[in-house]
């Protein structure tokens, strides 16, 4: 064994025993990543880190959420990370996440303690693609990832501030509501009953239903009507 090694190995011994331990948050953040399919089926209060590509805007849906927080998603399944300082996050950005699973009024969501050392940006990827759903399968299944549905407004926007604004679609296998929070700053004076809109989003839940949460204005499009 080299001098080099045999006083770093002397100095671990001696640390250890007088009992200093690795700072909490440092300890978090060399956690192994695991898929977020797989943290999504773990107790609430678990520590995990995943990594993923970010589907919005961070603070996007601030009018309602009341953080800063973004959406993330990997091949296997999306979270919404609730963070309560603003971050330079932008769709596309590949980051790295280590937080504590909790719960959102139904929503399944990633809390790290903080966020300026468990949350970080390593690079662009390639931009995540909405999946199609019915607008009766928009659930648990597909809580936390992006979601593009084809369907009938069956209720005109209405206001639900200072949280956001709402309306209702349908493709014929359930209605489903569309929330839009007010920092994207979404028209939707263009949306009437009756008309067939593309819809893509945000999959989430507020308490006993789920919801589609836009991101931008071309996220909603009139093809009909």
């Amino acid at each position: 064994m080299s001098l080099f090694r045999r006083s770093a190995l002397i100095v671990v011994l001696a640390l250890g025993s007088v009992g200093i331990a690795v700072p909490a948050s440092a300890a978090a953040t060399q956690l192994q990543a695991v898929s977020i399919a797989r943290a999504r089926t773990l107790p609430l209060g678990t520590v995990v880190t995943v990594k993923g590509t970010a589907t919005t805007p961070a603070g996007w849906l601030e009018s309602s959420s009341f953080d800063k927080g973004f959406g993330l998603q990997d091949l296997t399944a999306g979270i919404y990370v609730s963070v309560s300082v603003a971050l330079p996050i932008a769709p596309r950005d590949q980051v790295r996440v280590t937080g504590t699973l909790q719960e959102s009024y139904g929503l399944l969501i990633l809390v790290p303690a903080d966020p300026a050392t468990q949350v970080a940006v390593h690079g662009k990827g390639l931009a995540v693609l909405p999946a199609w759903r019915a607008t009766g399968r928009v659930d648990e299944t597909s809580e936390g990832s992006l979601v593009r549905v084809v369907g009938r407004v069956t209720q005109a926007p209405e206001s639900d501030l200072p949280y956001g604004y709402k309306f209702l679609v349908d493709d014929g296998s359930g209605e489903l509501t569309v929330f839009v929070s007010t920092q994207p700053g979404i028209d939707l004076s263009g949306l009437a009953v009756g008309k067939i809109v593309s819809v893509a989003g945000f999959s989430g839940q507020f308490d006993t239903h789920y919801e589609l949460i836009p991101r931008f204005q071309s996220d909603i499009a009139v093809l009909f009507g």
